[in-house]
């Protein structure tokens, strides 16, 4: 074979690799996730440096849920912080038979789903699933974050908090899963990840 032949092998390849790696995860028919994020009070939590930012704890975190969607980011200083965002989706918003009907992408930091018909009720949706960006707490678990697949199973521990620059800018988390829009995002300061 030549050396063009064997170059083109290899990119074939490398494409079905990646292919491979990266295609959804499908659990087939039922709720794979069946709790709602747990929240509480952070308690003692004192502010903390990270990357030149001040994090300020706004409470204790923690979520299992389908990944419905990952969002690289690499421009602006929210990439800096927050190089990943994942859409998650809990209770029927976990279920295959209620997302084959939905539309779902990631764009500027935002989490749109849209369907011709809805499978389940609109605000079921928007308090069964969010869009959240993650601050990874060292290079394992970003690493693990930006590993995870489409349809994988998260568990994601921490925190919810507010992060503020010398020069003013700031940045903080929704305390709620009842809001959409601007605003309505978690900002999780990530000290545990897995996922299945």
């Amino acid at each position: 074979m030549s050396r063009w032949g064997l170059l083109a092998a290899a990119l074939v390849a490398f494409g079905i690799f990646n292919w491979w790696t990266a295609r959804p995860l499908l659990h087939g028919p039922g709720v794979v996730a069946g709790q709602a994020p747990i929240q509480e009070p952070a308690s003692g939590a004192r502010p903390f440096q990270h990357a030149g930012y001040q994090l300020t704890p706004l409470a204790r975190f923690e979520v299992e849920a389908r990944l419905l969607g990952k969002e690289p980011y690499r421009l602006g200083r929210e990439a800096e912080l927050a190089p990943v965002d994942l859409a998650l989706g809990w209770g029927r918003m976990s279920d295959e038979r209620v997302l084959k009907h939905l539309s779902i992408r990631q764009t500027n930091r935002f989490y749109i789903w849209s369907a011709s018909v809805l499978p389940i009720p609109e605000q079921e949706i928007i308090v069964s699933s969010a869009n959240m960006h993650l601050i990874p707490a060292n290079k394992s678990i970003g690493d693990a974050i930006g590993r995870v697949r489409v349809g994988q199973i998260a568990r994601v521990g921490g925190y919810l908090v507010r992060v503020d620059s010398r020069d003013g800018w700031y940045w903080t988390s929704s305390l709620t899963r009842t809001d959409s829009g601007a605003g309505a995002c978690e900002l999780v300061w990530v000290e545990r990840f897995s996922a299945r």
